[in-house]
Protein backbone atom coordinates (compact mmCIF):
# COMPACT_ATOMS: atom_id res chain seq x y z
CA UNK A 1 0.00 0.00 0.00
CA UNK A 2 1.01 3.61 -0.49
CA UNK A 3 1.06 6.65 1.70
CA UNK A 4 -0.69 9.81 0.54
CA UNK A 5 2.01 11.73 -1.31
CA UNK A 6 2.08 15.12 -3.01
CA UNK A 7 -0.42 15.38 -5.85
CA UNK A 8 0.85 15.76 -9.42
CA UNK A 9 -2.57 16.06 -11.08
CA UNK A 10 -3.41 19.29 -12.92
CA UNK A 11 -4.50 22.36 -10.99
CA UNK A 12 -5.02 25.83 -12.41
CA UNK A 13 -1.98 28.02 -12.85
CA UNK A 14 -2.99 31.67 -12.72
CA UNK A 15 -2.65 33.31 -16.11
CA UNK A 16 -2.84 37.04 -16.83
CA UNK A 17 -1.51 37.32 -20.39
CA UNK A 18 -3.49 35.92 -23.30
CA UNK A 19 -2.78 35.73 -27.01
CA UNK A 20 -5.15 37.21 -29.58
CA UNK A 21 -6.90 33.88 -30.23
CA UNK A 22 -7.59 33.41 -26.53
CA UNK A 23 -8.81 36.99 -26.16
CA UNK A 24 -11.23 36.45 -29.02
CA UNK A 25 -12.83 33.43 -27.38
CA UNK A 26 -12.76 34.79 -23.85
CA UNK A 27 -15.40 37.28 -25.01
CA UNK A 28 -17.79 34.34 -25.31
CA UNK A 29 -16.61 32.18 -22.39
CA UNK A 30 -17.53 32.17 -18.70
CA UNK A 31 -14.26 30.93 -17.25
CA UNK A 32 -10.70 31.41 -18.51
CA UNK A 33 -9.81 28.06 -16.94
CA UNK A 34 -11.72 26.44 -19.81
CA UNK A 35 -9.35 27.68 -22.51
CA UNK A 36 -7.80 24.17 -22.84
CA UNK A 37 -11.25 22.98 -23.94
CA UNK A 38 -11.30 25.66 -26.61
CA UNK A 39 -7.94 24.51 -27.94
CA UNK A 40 -9.12 20.89 -28.02
CA UNK A 41 -12.25 21.86 -29.96
CA UNK A 42 -10.11 23.86 -32.36
CA UNK A 43 -7.83 20.88 -33.05
CA UNK A 44 -10.86 18.65 -33.63
CA UNK A 45 -12.19 21.10 -36.21
CA UNK A 46 -8.83 21.19 -37.98
CA UNK A 47 -7.84 17.52 -37.91
CA UNK A 48 -11.00 15.43 -37.41
CA UNK A 49 -14.12 17.09 -38.82
CA UNK A 50 -12.70 17.85 -42.33
CA UNK A 51 -11.35 14.31 -42.74
CA UNK A 52 -14.69 12.85 -41.63
CA UNK A 53 -16.39 14.82 -44.40
CA UNK A 54 -13.65 13.88 -46.88
CA UNK A 55 -14.27 10.17 -46.31
CA UNK A 56 -17.82 10.58 -47.65
CA UNK A 57 -16.64 12.19 -50.89
CA UNK A 58 -15.44 10.43 -54.07
CA UNK A 59 -12.06 12.19 -53.82
CA UNK A 60 -10.51 9.16 -52.10
CA UNK A 61 -10.73 5.68 -53.57
CA UNK A 62 -9.19 2.23 -53.20
CA UNK A 63 -6.32 1.71 -50.80
CA UNK A 64 -5.90 5.47 -50.32
CA UNK A 65 -9.37 5.66 -48.79
CA UNK A 66 -8.63 2.78 -46.41
CA UNK A 67 -5.29 4.31 -45.40
CA UNK A 68 -6.84 7.69 -44.63
CA UNK A 69 -9.78 5.99 -42.88
CA UNK A 70 -7.45 3.93 -40.68
CA UNK A 71 -5.39 6.99 -39.70
CA UNK A 72 -8.58 8.97 -39.11
CA UNK A 73 -10.09 6.24 -36.92
CA UNK A 74 -6.94 5.93 -34.84
CA UNK A 75 -6.67 9.64 -34.07
CA UNK A 76 -10.42 10.18 -33.63
CA UNK A 77 -11.09 7.16 -31.45
CA UNK A 78 -7.80 6.56 -29.63
CA UNK A 79 -6.32 10.04 -29.30
CA UNK A 80 -9.21 12.50 -29.25
CA UNK A 81 -12.11 10.36 -27.97
CA UNK A 82 -11.17 10.34 -24.27
CA UNK A 83 -10.13 13.98 -24.27
CA UNK A 84 -13.31 15.07 -26.03
CA UNK A 85 -15.65 12.81 -24.06
CA UNK A 86 -14.42 14.02 -20.69
CA UNK A 87 -14.33 17.62 -21.91
CA UNK A 88 -17.98 17.30 -22.94
CA UNK A 89 -18.68 15.76 -19.55
CA UNK A 90 -17.26 18.89 -17.91
CA UNK A 91 -19.27 21.10 -20.27
CA UNK A 92 -22.49 19.34 -19.29
CA UNK A 93 -21.85 20.10 -15.63
CA UNK A 94 -20.61 23.66 -16.06
CA UNK A 95 -21.76 26.05 -18.76
CA UNK A 96 -18.69 26.97 -20.76
CA UNK A 97 -20.16 29.92 -22.67
CA UNK A 98 -22.01 33.05 -21.70
CA UNK A 99 -25.84 32.85 -21.75
CA UNK A 100 -26.23 34.53 -25.14
CA UNK A 101 -24.08 31.83 -26.79
CA UNK A 102 -24.35 28.76 -24.54
CA UNK A 103 -27.39 27.08 -26.05
CA UNK A 104 -26.30 27.47 -29.67
CA UNK A 105 -22.69 26.41 -29.18
CA UNK A 106 -23.53 23.54 -26.85
CA UNK A 107 -26.22 22.40 -29.28
CA UNK A 108 -23.74 22.49 -32.15
CA UNK A 109 -21.26 20.38 -30.19
CA UNK A 110 -24.00 17.92 -29.17
CA UNK A 111 -25.42 17.46 -32.66
CA UNK A 112 -22.39 17.85 -34.96
CA UNK A 113 -19.23 17.04 -32.99
CA UNK A 114 -20.46 14.43 -30.50
CA UNK A 115 -21.53 11.86 -33.15
CA UNK A 116 -17.94 11.77 -34.48
CA UNK A 117 -16.92 10.29 -31.14
CA UNK A 118 -19.84 7.90 -30.74
CA UNK A 119 -22.24 10.05 -28.71
CA UNK A 120 -25.70 10.31 -30.22
CA UNK A 121 -27.16 13.83 -29.91
CA UNK A 122 -28.61 14.59 -26.46
CA UNK A 123 -28.12 11.04 -25.12
CA UNK A 124 -25.11 11.73 -22.92
CA UNK A 125 -26.62 14.79 -21.25
CA UNK A 126 -30.01 13.12 -20.73
CA UNK A 127 -28.52 9.98 -19.21
CA UNK A 128 -25.69 11.51 -17.20
CA UNK A 129 -27.36 14.65 -15.88
CA UNK A 130 -30.97 13.45 -15.85
CA UNK A 131 -30.39 10.08 -14.20
CA UNK A 132 -26.85 9.05 -13.23
CA UNK A 133 -26.10 12.02 -10.99
CA UNK A 134 -29.61 12.01 -9.59
CA UNK A 135 -29.35 8.36 -8.53
CA UNK A 136 -25.57 8.13 -7.97
CA UNK A 137 -25.31 4.54 -9.25
CA UNK A 138 -28.14 3.28 -7.06
CA UNK A 139 -30.84 0.85 -8.09
CA UNK A 140 -32.98 3.24 -10.16
CA UNK A 141 -29.93 4.18 -12.27
CA UNK A 142 -30.16 2.05 -15.44
CA UNK A 143 -26.35 2.01 -15.64
CA UNK A 144 -25.96 0.96 -12.00
CA UNK A 145 -23.28 -1.64 -11.33
CA UNK A 146 -24.78 -2.81 -8.03
CA UNK A 147 -26.53 -5.97 -9.17
CA UNK A 148 -23.40 -7.35 -10.89
CA UNK A 149 -20.38 -9.23 -9.54
CA UNK A 150 -17.86 -6.51 -10.20
CA UNK A 151 -14.70 -8.59 -10.48
CA UNK A 152 -16.22 -10.91 -13.08
CA UNK A 153 -15.70 -10.40 -16.82
CA UNK A 154 -18.81 -12.44 -17.54
CA UNK A 155 -20.82 -10.03 -15.38
CA UNK A 156 -19.25 -7.07 -17.15
CA UNK A 157 -20.31 -8.44 -20.54
CA UNK A 158 -23.87 -8.85 -19.27
CA UNK A 159 -23.72 -5.27 -18.00
CA UNK A 160 -22.35 -3.94 -21.30
CA UNK A 161 -24.83 -5.74 -23.56
CA UNK A 162 -27.73 -4.72 -21.34
CA UNK A 163 -26.72 -1.09 -21.76
CA UNK A 164 -25.98 -1.47 -25.47
CA UNK A 165 -29.42 -2.88 -26.32
CA UNK A 166 -31.62 -1.51 -23.53
CA UNK A 167 -29.79 1.51 -22.12
CA UNK A 168 -31.60 4.14 -24.16
CA UNK A 169 -34.99 2.54 -23.53
CA UNK A 170 -34.35 2.28 -19.79
CA UNK A 171 -33.16 5.87 -19.63
CA UNK A 172 -36.28 7.00 -21.48
CA UNK A 173 -38.49 5.03 -19.08
CA UNK A 174 -36.74 6.55 -16.07
CA UNK A 175 -37.17 10.10 -17.38
CA UNK A 176 -40.75 9.47 -18.53
CA UNK A 177 -41.92 8.09 -15.17
CA UNK A 178 -40.38 11.11 -13.43
CA UNK A 179 -42.02 13.49 -15.89
CA UNK A 180 -38.72 14.89 -17.16
CA UNK A 181 -40.38 15.75 -20.46
CA UNK A 182 -37.70 18.06 -21.81
CA UNK A 183 -34.99 15.45 -21.30
CA UNK A 184 -36.85 12.40 -22.63
CA UNK A 185 -38.02 14.42 -25.65
CA UNK A 186 -34.45 15.51 -26.41
CA UNK A 187 -33.22 11.93 -25.91
CA UNK A 188 -35.84 10.52 -28.29
CA UNK A 189 -35.26 13.18 -30.93
CA UNK A 190 -31.50 12.72 -30.81
CA UNK A 191 -31.65 8.93 -31.11
CA UNK A 192 -34.09 8.92 -34.02
CA UNK A 193 -32.28 11.67 -35.89
CA UNK A 194 -29.04 9.75 -35.51
CA UNK A 195 -30.62 6.51 -36.79
CA UNK A 196 -32.24 8.24 -39.76
CA UNK A 197 -29.02 10.08 -40.60
CA UNK A 198 -27.03 6.83 -40.52
CA UNK A 199 -29.53 5.06 -42.78
CA UNK A 200 -29.53 7.91 -45.31
CA UNK A 201 -25.74 8.25 -45.26
CA UNK A 202 -25.38 4.52 -45.94
CA UNK A 203 -26.79 5.25 -49.40
CA UNK A 204 -24.19 7.98 -49.86
CA UNK A 205 -21.19 5.98 -48.65
CA UNK A 206 -21.69 2.82 -46.63
CA UNK A 207 -18.11 2.28 -45.51
CA UNK A 208 -17.70 5.93 -44.49
CA UNK A 209 -20.90 5.76 -42.43
CA UNK A 210 -19.62 2.68 -40.63
CA UNK A 211 -16.19 4.22 -40.02
CA UNK A 212 -17.32 7.71 -39.00
CA UNK A 213 -20.59 7.05 -37.15
CA UNK A 214 -21.48 3.41 -36.44
CA UNK A 215 -18.21 1.91 -35.18
CA UNK A 216 -17.49 4.96 -32.96
CA UNK A 217 -20.94 4.51 -31.39
CA UNK A 218 -20.26 0.88 -30.46
CA UNK A 219 -16.77 1.73 -29.25
CA UNK A 220 -17.95 4.72 -27.20
CA UNK A 221 -20.67 2.76 -25.42
CA UNK A 222 -18.20 0.01 -24.58
CA UNK A 223 -15.67 2.53 -23.23
CA UNK A 224 -18.32 4.42 -21.25
CA UNK A 225 -19.59 1.25 -19.62
CA UNK A 226 -16.06 0.08 -18.87
CA UNK A 227 -15.40 3.44 -17.24
CA UNK A 228 -18.62 3.49 -15.23
CA UNK A 229 -18.11 -0.13 -14.19
CA UNK A 230 -14.65 0.64 -12.84
CA UNK A 231 -15.62 3.93 -11.21
CA UNK A 232 -18.40 2.12 -9.34
CA UNK A 233 -16.86 -1.31 -8.79
CA UNK A 234 -16.34 -0.94 -5.05
CA UNK A 235 -19.62 -0.47 -3.15
CA UNK A 236 -20.35 -0.86 0.54
CA UNK A 237 -23.47 -3.01 0.54
CA UNK A 238 -24.36 -1.74 4.01
CA UNK A 239 -24.61 1.81 2.70
CA UNK A 240 -24.83 1.80 -1.12
CA UNK A 241 -25.91 5.44 -1.26
CA UNK A 242 -22.70 6.60 0.43
CA UNK A 243 -20.73 8.41 -2.28
CA UNK A 244 -17.43 7.89 -0.44
CA UNK A 245 -17.89 4.12 -0.63
CA UNK A 246 -19.66 3.58 -3.95
CA UNK A 247 -17.01 5.16 -6.16
CA UNK A 248 -13.22 5.51 -6.36
CA UNK A 249 -10.47 8.07 -6.93
CA UNK A 250 -7.40 7.53 -9.11
CA UNK A 251 -4.71 10.10 -8.33
CA UNK A 252 -1.23 10.95 -9.65
CA UNK A 253 -1.78 9.44 -13.08
CA UNK A 254 -1.15 10.74 -16.60
CA UNK A 255 -4.81 9.99 -17.36
CA UNK A 256 -5.82 12.95 -15.22
CA UNK A 257 -3.67 15.24 -17.37
CA UNK A 258 -5.29 14.15 -20.63
CA UNK A 259 -8.86 13.70 -19.33
CA UNK A 260 -9.35 16.65 -17.00
CA UNK A 261 -8.93 14.94 -13.60
CA UNK A 262 -11.58 12.37 -14.37
CA UNK A 263 -9.86 10.09 -11.86
CA UNK A 264 -11.36 12.11 -9.00
CA UNK A 265 -14.70 10.37 -9.31
CA UNK A 266 -15.65 10.46 -5.63
CA UNK A 267 -15.00 14.19 -5.58
CA UNK A 268 -17.01 14.58 -8.78
CA UNK A 269 -20.07 12.89 -7.28
CA UNK A 270 -19.71 14.89 -4.09
CA UNK A 271 -19.32 18.18 -5.99
CA UNK A 272 -20.64 17.62 -9.56
CA UNK A 273 -20.30 21.26 -10.58
CA UNK A 274 -16.75 21.70 -9.32
CA UNK A 275 -14.16 22.73 -11.91
CA UNK A 276 -11.73 19.94 -12.63
CA UNK A 277 -8.73 22.03 -11.59
CA UNK A 278 -10.17 22.39 -8.07
CA UNK A 279 -10.59 18.65 -7.48
CA UNK A 280 -7.10 17.80 -6.18
CA UNK A 281 -7.37 20.55 -3.57
CA UNK A 282 -10.86 19.41 -2.58
CA UNK A 283 -9.59 15.87 -2.15
CA UNK A 284 -6.87 17.02 0.22
CA UNK A 285 -9.41 19.02 2.24
CA UNK A 286 -11.54 15.89 2.63
CA UNK A 287 -8.74 13.35 3.17
CA UNK A 288 -9.66 12.75 6.83
CA UNK A 289 -13.24 11.91 5.81
CA UNK A 290 -11.88 9.64 3.05
CA UNK A 291 -9.91 7.80 5.72
CA UNK A 292 -12.85 7.57 8.12
CA UNK A 293 -15.06 6.10 5.39
CA UNK A 294 -12.27 3.81 4.10
CA UNK A 295 -12.76 5.24 0.62
CA UNK A 296 -10.91 3.49 -2.21
CA UNK A 297 -8.16 5.68 -3.67
CA UNK A 298 -5.49 4.39 -6.05
CA UNK A 299 -2.19 6.15 -6.74
CA UNK A 300 -0.36 5.88 -10.06
CA UNK A 301 -2.92 3.73 -11.90
CA UNK A 302 -6.07 4.65 -13.79
CA UNK A 303 -9.36 3.00 -14.67
CA UNK A 304 -7.98 0.62 -17.32
CA UNK A 305 -5.47 -0.74 -14.81
CA UNK A 306 -8.17 -1.12 -12.17
CA UNK A 307 -10.50 -2.86 -14.64
CA UNK A 308 -7.79 -5.31 -15.74
CA UNK A 309 -6.75 -6.12 -12.17
CA UNK A 310 -10.40 -6.70 -11.23
CA UNK A 311 -11.10 -8.93 -14.21
CA UNK A 312 -7.99 -11.01 -13.44
CA UNK A 313 -8.69 -10.81 -9.69
CA UNK A 314 -5.23 -9.43 -8.95
CA UNK A 315 -6.20 -7.83 -5.66
CA UNK A 316 -2.56 -7.89 -4.64
CA UNK A 317 -1.78 -5.36 -7.38
CA UNK A 318 -4.77 -3.25 -6.45
CA UNK A 319 -3.55 -3.28 -2.85
CA UNK A 320 -0.05 -2.32 -3.96
CA UNK A 321 -1.46 0.89 -5.47
CA UNK A 322 -4.07 1.57 -2.79
CA UNK A 323 -3.54 4.75 -0.77
CA UNK A 324 -3.62 3.98 2.94
CA UNK A 325 -4.86 7.40 4.03
CA UNK A 326 -4.14 8.09 7.73
CA UNK A 327 -3.30 4.36 8.09
CA UNK A 328 -6.97 3.47 7.73
CA UNK A 329 -5.94 -0.15 7.04
CA UNK A 330 -3.82 -1.99 9.57
CA UNK A 331 -2.63 -4.62 7.11
CA UNK A 332 -2.56 -5.33 3.38
CA UNK A 333 -4.78 -8.37 3.97
CA UNK A 334 -7.41 -6.20 5.63
CA UNK A 335 -7.47 -3.89 2.61
CA UNK A 336 -7.80 -6.80 0.19
CA UNK A 337 -10.62 -8.29 2.24
CA UNK A 338 -12.53 -5.01 2.16
CA UNK A 339 -12.04 -4.60 -1.60
CA UNK A 340 -13.31 -8.13 -2.21
CA UNK A 341 -16.36 -7.41 -0.06
CA UNK A 342 -17.12 -4.23 -1.97
CA UNK A 343 -17.07 -5.94 -5.37
CA UNK A 344 -19.73 -8.48 -4.42
CA UNK A 345 -23.05 -8.41 -6.22
CA UNK A 346 -25.75 -6.53 -4.31
CA UNK A 347 -29.23 -8.05 -4.89
CA UNK A 348 -31.97 -5.60 -5.78
CA UNK A 349 -33.83 -6.15 -2.52
CA UNK A 350 -30.71 -5.19 -0.55
CA UNK A 351 -30.19 -2.06 -2.63
CA UNK A 352 -33.53 -0.47 -1.86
Amino acid sequence: MKILSALTDPAYTHKTRFNSYEKLWLRFMNDKRDLPFLYLLSRIHVFILPVAVLLFTPLLTGWVWWLVAAIYFYFAQFYFKGRFGLMFHCMCHRKMFKPAYQQKIHGYISWIVCPLFGHTPESYFSHHMGMHHVENNNEADSSSTMRYQRDSFRSFLAYFFNFLFLGVIQTFQYLYVRKRKRLYTRLTLGEWCYIVACVLLCFVNLKATLMVLVLPLLFARFVMMLGNWTQHSFIDDNDPENIYTNSINCINTSYNHTCWNDGYHIIHHLRPGMHYTDMPGEFLKRKDEFARQKAIVFDGIHYLHVFYYLMTKQYNKLAANLVNINNMFETREQAIRLMRERTRRIPAASAI
